[in-house]
Formats: C-alpha cells, sequence, structure tokens
C-alpha cells in the first residue's frame, strides 16, 4: 500500500499551537523545508510501494527528512531519534504540524525504508539537494565544471614499498635482467623468495611478528 503522504491543511487545535506559529520561520532548517520539492521526492519514492491493501507505510516527507537530517548532521539513528524528539525544527522540517512529544516512528523503521528503497532510489535524495542549491541560488552551475572526487577509502592496486609481494617482485626482475645482461649470480633466491613470502602471508594473516630473512637486506 502506498504511504498516506501529508498535505499543509491549516489545521488548528484549541489546546495546542502549531509548530510554524512557534518556531523561526526565517530558520535554516525551515527555509530549506520550504525550498525542498517533496513532491518529486514523494514520485520517486512512491514507486516502490502498490496499491494493493495493506498497513500504509510512513509518509514520504517523514522518512525523507529523518534521512536528509541523519546526514546533514552526522547523527546516527539513535542520536537522530533523541534529537526528532526534543527539536521542534527537526519535526517541523519532517512534516509535523504540532509538536510531538514522542516518536511517531519507531528507530527500526529508519533502516527497513533505507534497505527498502535501495541506493537507486536514495539517489533521489542527492538530486533534490542539488535541485534545491541551484534554486535558491547556493549552487552556480558553474561549481560544477570540476567535480572533485575524494577516493581515500577506494581500494586501489598500489602496493606499499615495504610490501613482501612488491620486494619478491622486485627479486625477480633483477635476476631477469641480471641473466638477459649475462651477469652470473652465485644465487637467485628463487625458492628462498618463495618460501620467504609464503612465510609472510601466513604470519601476517596470523598477526604475528614476522623477521625478514637475510636476502631481502639486499633490495633496500
Amino acid at each position: 500500500m502506498r504511504p498516506k503522504e501529508r498535505r499543509e491543511t491549516g489545521e488548528q487545535d484549541l489546546f495546542r499551537s502549531r509548530l510554524d506559529q512557534i518556531i523561526d520561520l526565517d530558520h535554516a532548517l525551515a527555509k530549506l523545508a520550504r525550498a525542498i520539492d517533496w513532491r518529486f521526492l514523494e514520485a520517486k519514492f512512491g514507486e516502490v510501494y502498490s496499491d494493493r491493501p495493506g498497513h500504509p507505510p510512513l509518509p514520504t516527507r517523514l522518512m525523507a527528512g529523518l534521512s536528509i537530517l541523519k546526514h546533514t548532521y552526522d547523527l546516527s539513528d539513535e542520536a537522530l531519534c533523541e534529537r526528532w524528539v526534543e527539536n521542534p525544527y527537526f519535526q517541523h522540517f519532517c512534516g509535523e504540524t504540532f509538536f510531538q512529544h514522542r516518536l511517531v516512528f519507531d528507530r527500526s523503521s529508519l533502516t527497513r525504508w533505507r534497505q527498502r528503497m535501495g541506493e537507486e532510489k536514495l539517489l533521489a535524495l542527492l538530486q533534490e539537494s542539488l535541485a534545491t542549491a541551484a534554486r535558491t541560488g547556493a549552487l552556480k552551475p558553474s561549481d560544477l565544471a570540476r567535480v572533485v572526487v575524494d577516493t581515500t577509502v577506494q581500494e586501489k592496486a598500489v602496493m606499499f614499498p615495504t610490501d613482501a609481494r612488491l620486494i619478491n617482485r622486485a627479486r625477480e626482475r633483477l635476476v631477469r635482467q641480471a641473466r638477459q645482461c649475462g651477469v652470473r649470480l652465485r644465487q637467485s633466491y628463487v625458492r628462498v623468495g618463495k618460501l620467504a613470502l609464503i612465510k609472510h602471508q601466513r604470519y601476517a594473516h596470523a598477526k604475528h611478528v614476522w623477521t625478514a630473512p637475510a636476502w631481502q637486506g639486499v633490495f633496500y
């Protein structure tokens, strides 16, 4: 079943004040809430649901808003829930009309929602973030002419200079180069080098201290 989305109805309560009447509407989160195209996110995320009978999921603005707040303030799911209960700006950003003293969602709902949406659908948050930044003037088209990508944590086919495999590869090439040049070597360390490499890998896997064999000192 598709989520029951929230719409601004101007609802009043005799005993409670609306959030938009008690918060500063010039606050950054209040401005951002007005700038985001929530209908676009509802259409994107609503595609994963069907019209079959069942319990309606949580509103898209609530879940998408929580996801944006989580990454904006670098919060864990637990910290996000704690902040949401005590922060009226967080609740207003997520579409609440009146201040809620208790969570209107379960913490596990955040994980299940992310798993259901998947990486492809969650890219809509990035797309809308860039579109919002462009609409508000925080981002200019010229700012996107060059993209800087930090690949610090990306796996690379690069070995450290002290890596045992790199040292063994250097030994193999030096032996090959010596033979091509007609240099006679007293010992090529073919079997010793292979055995030392195997032992190093075993010790590294067991996290034991390993002493390099004497032949490796030749290549330092």
